[in-house]
């Protein structure tokens, strides 16, 4: 992928990883567009980046996500990558929190919004040069942390149907790519949850390096591993990873 003369839209774009990327676009020099529920995030990202553009869009609601859509596709009808990369995660035990509010409304911006997007913007991109589809799952598809289930659960089925969806679209222009973060520091989940994490320029700079190359699958670090793990490998993963504190 030429990172150069695109139009993009990223989601959840005004921090984190969305964020990273979106400045990265631009310094190749695309038309980015980034969209978030937060507008005063979203006016610090144009702060900084006068050219970058911003949306207030909340991608848990259906409505608001067509009207991304329709949004988008008018005021920037050359748009040719969509990046499904808004996300949240939950720690929580579901036997002492069992809100269905808040589970709801974690799937729906984890699993729902990239669904629902991509089915919206297929018919779009297939008039497009070069058009692409990027969607952000994680490391924890493969080997769960059980104290974030719907996040892992989410980041599983997004992982199942990018791989549907690049199958049935292999007959057209699109390329359908998977980016599979370890730990980042961001704030995802809460501020200082990742600060172990892998550094966010480290992590943003390898995906660039390998959307160059051309690669569909994009994994990095604890993903790459988890990734590729034998099913002994991953069942040790998680006994690993979920080992209760003494």
């Amino acid at each position: 992928m030429d990172l150069n003369s695109n139009t993009v839209l990223i989601t959840g774009g005004a921090s984190g990883i969305g964020f990273a990327l979106a400045e990265r676009f631009l310094s190749a020099g695309s038309e980015v567009i980034v969209c978030g529920r937060r507008e005063e995030k979203l006016r610090e990202a144009q702060v900084k980046y006068p050219n970058l553009h911003i949306r207030v869009c909340d991608v848990s609601r259906s409505a608001e996500r067509i009207s991304l859509f329709e949004w988008v596709t008018r005021q920037f009808p050359k748009l040719n990558i969509l990046v499904n990369n808004a996300g949240i995660q939950r720690r929580f035990q579901i036997a002492q929190d069992s809100s269905w509010e808040k589970i709801e409304e974690e799937l729906a911006i984890n699993l729902d919004a990239p669904i629902h997007l991509s089915t919206l913007f297929i018919p779009h991109l297939l008039k497009q040069e070069h058009p692409a589809i990027l969607n952000i799952t994680s490391g924890l598809a493969f080997a769960p942390m059980a104290n974030a289930p719907v996040y892992c659960a989410t980041k599983a089925a997004l992982r199942s149907f990018t791989l549907s969806l690049r199958h049935q679209l292999s007959a057209t222009p699109i390329s359908v790519i998977e980016i599979i973060p370890p730990a980042v520091n961001t704030d995802l989940g809460g501020k200082g949850l990742h600060t172990t994490g892998t550094p966010l320029d480290e992590f943003a700079d390898a995906v660039v390096d390998q959307l160059k190359k051309g690669s569909l699958e994009i994994p990095y670090g604890f993903a790459a591993h988890s990734s590729r793990a034998s099913r002994e490998e991953l069942n040790e993963m998680f006994k690993r990873m979920n080992q209760t504190p003494r």
